[in-house]
């Protein structure tokens, strides 16, 4: 739990949450948004003279451990697991470093016990759930065909969850059509969230992590249950943050590794939940706009305002090398390299983006 907060409150900005050597030092959760680095934002600043620049931004929840009997209850259990139902994706920090001067909650360093007791409590929530809701779609009828369809939809998906869960296996390894994935998204299943394994090493092993039997565990286990492992250490993080930038970078290397554990997860999240970065870049600013892969140019511009979206006509792009290249978002004109994107466009990865519409 220690490692858990002083990991949290190095990676987020504001992170000021309680770390102490004892279970459940926290209970309401902790909430830190982080800017997502990104150096493609600062060059094209620089090109287009902006005044500022403003980078993406990840929220980030740090919700207190769970612990078995959690689902009926235990330590705070029910709090903390509908804490869990909130969020898009769950980073499940697994200590993987000895420290007898820091309390473990079972007494000893076992990570394919802790993402075992967590992951059963999660499956027992979610059973749990899916036993209600059965329950009420046996009773109830949908008023129109569109929604028994949905229904029959719904509960074909839920029966086969159920089984999924029941032979020890999360709701995500179940294959569902979109449809049935739209029937049962309002039940936020807990099992259905994908999950990175942050495992959190000493500062000795950073560099050689694969040779930590506690982190071979780990990546076993993660890529059995179809998940992301990520290898971080919560001590060097929390150093790097007492560092000036420009000592940031030597530290690292006299680790041994060449980029901190923050940007490792941040990489980790966004392809885990299938995001993209695009800019906007002009004299008054430079902007990082995190999408969903495969939106298009007004879904895009629908996330700056809803009013682009509406009055969408077309976007001029040009990609991030290509503009790089050119020098600016003129001379990339000149040169041809900046296209007339209409509505059906899907925008990629780096893309510079300026929208025209009329409202």
């Amino acid at each position: 739990m220690l490692a858990n907060l002083l990991l949290f409150n190095a990676v987020v900005e504001n992170g000021k949450a309680q770390a102490a050597n004892f279970p459940f030092c926290t209970i309401e959760p902790n909430v830190g948004i982080v800017a997502v680095p990104d150096p493609r934002l600062h060059v094209l600043s620089d090109l287009s003279k902006s005044q500022r620049a403003v980078p993406a931004s990840i929220e980030f929840v740090d919700i207190a451990g769970l612990v078995k009997g959690a689902s009926q209850g235990e330590g705070l259990g029910n709090k903390f697991l509908s804490h869990i139902r909130e969020v898009d994706s769950i980073l499940q920090v697994v200590r993987c470093f000895e420290d007898n001067d820091i309390v473990h909650v079972n007494g000893k360093v076992d990570p394919k016990s802790d993402i075992d007791v967590i992951n059963l409590e999660l499956v027992f929530s979610d059973l749990d759930q899916i036993e209600k809701r059965m329950e009420r779609l046996k009773k109830g009828k949908g008023k129109d065909s569109q929604s028994k369809i949905k229904e029959e939809a719904e509960k074909s998906a839920l029966e086969r969850i159920q089984q999924a869960l029941m032979d020890g296996k999360p709701a995500r390894s179940v294959t569902l059509t979109d449809f049935e994935k739209d029937a049962v998204k309002h039940l936020c299943l807990l099992t259905m969230k994908p999950v990175i394994y942050v495992a959190n090493v000493a500062e000795s092993d950073l560099a050689e992590s694969q040779n930590n039997p506690h982190v071979q565990e780990v990546m076993n286990l993660a890529s059995e249950l179809q998940s992301e492992l990520v290898t971080i250490s919560a001590q060097v993080e929390s150093e790097l943050t007492e560092l000036p930038s420009e000592e940031r970078t030597e530290y690292l290397k006299s680790l041994g590794v060449n980029e901190s554990g923050l940007g490792n997860l941040i990489r980790a999240t966004y392809r885990l939940l299938g995001l993209r970065t695009y800019f906007t870049s002009g004299e008054k600013e430079t902007k990082a706009w995190t999408i969903l892969t495969g939106m298009t140019a007004p879904q895009a511009a629908g996330v700056i305002h809803s009013d682009f979206e509406k009055g969408f006509i077309r976007a001029e792009t040009v990609s991030y090398n290509d503009f790089v290249a050119a020098g600016s978002l003129a001379a990339a004109r000149e040169k041809g390299l900046l296209r007339s994107e209409g509505k059906d466009y899907v925008v990629q990865e780096g893309d510079v983006m300026l929208f025209r519409f009329n409202v």
